[in-house]
């Protein structure tokens, strides 16, 4: 290779829901633009039944593609069932996700207790990583997760905590999962969170539909995206983005070993 001619950086997006029908020219077209943009590895999300099914129909047939089964507080009254019968699954790499949110309140609080209580014990039963979900809800989720041990792999998906959430985050051996919310002009907080996140524990995600970054911000969001968060990342930390790319891409073999074949 000349010292002219440069290579994409690679990135995974951790934390994506490909399946939902506000993706971009659907899952087909937001593959296509992901693996152009340099998003060699997805893992789409499960939230509930369907879409858990979803995701592990989409990542069968995409080798680039893994999924996740879980279920997301605001459906936690809704129960585990059918769930557990779909962990096993080869291209399933992670619990989740799940956890609490005391915004919306849409699922009774104790129920969204027992539930993230329950998925943490799937997670240590099957040996998967765990996912979490935090809204409103720091002293509770940290709460659970003492008593119920904390999986080997945790980690907290679109974090918006201060570096004082990302500390006790670190402190318990999660990663720290940024998206596009790391973009926008009032997420200072997140961003010293991100300046003062370990190397080895970030991560990086579109969380798409959802949170698409600036530039792209009122749109529907998608992974190609992915490569914005990635820069904001670079510039807070002040490194490359090759860097970011390349730590990131490594952690996330490491969070989510099931990724690394």
């Amino acid at each position: 290779m000349s010292a002219t001619q440069t290579t994409t950086p690679e990135w995974v997006d951790t934390h994506c829901h490909v399946t939902y029908e506000d993706i971009p020219g659907g899952a087909d077209a937001a593959l296509i633009a992901a693996r152009e943009a340099g998003v060699k590895r997805m893992i789409t999300i499960g939230t509930d039944l369907k879409t858990s099914k979803a995701a592990i129909e989409l990542a069968s047939a995409n080798k680039d593609v893994w999924a996740t089964v879980g279920l997301h507080p605001h459906d936690a009254k809704n129960g585990l069932d059918g769930l557990n019968e779909l962990i096993t699954h080869d291209r399933v790499v992670a619990i989740g996700e799940c956890g609490l949110d005391y915004y919306y309140d849409h699922s009774d609080r104790a129920v969204q207790r027992e539930i993230f209580a329950a998925q943490i014990a799937l997670a240590h039963k099957h040996k998967l990583p765990l996912v979490i979900h935090t809204r409103e809800a720091w002293d509770e989720t940290f709460e659970i997760l003492n008593s119920c041990g904390v999986p080997e792999k945790t980690i907290f998906h679109c974090f918006t905590g201060s570096p004082v959430e990302a500390k006790k985050c670190l402190d318990i051996g999660a990663y720290l999962s940024f998206s596009g919310i790391v973009t926008f002009k009032k997420a200072q907080e997140i961003r010293d969170a991100a300046k003062v996140c370990s190397a080895d524990k970030l991560l990086v995600e579109t969380d798409s539909p959802f949170l698409a970054p600036v530039p792209h911000r009122g749109k529907s969001n998608q992974p190609a995206f992915l490569v914005e968060v990635g820069a904001c990342l670079a510039e807070v930390r002040n490194i490359s983005v090759e860097e970011i790319a390349r730590q990131t891409t490594q952690n996330a073999t490491i969070a989510f070993p099931g990724i690394a074949a």
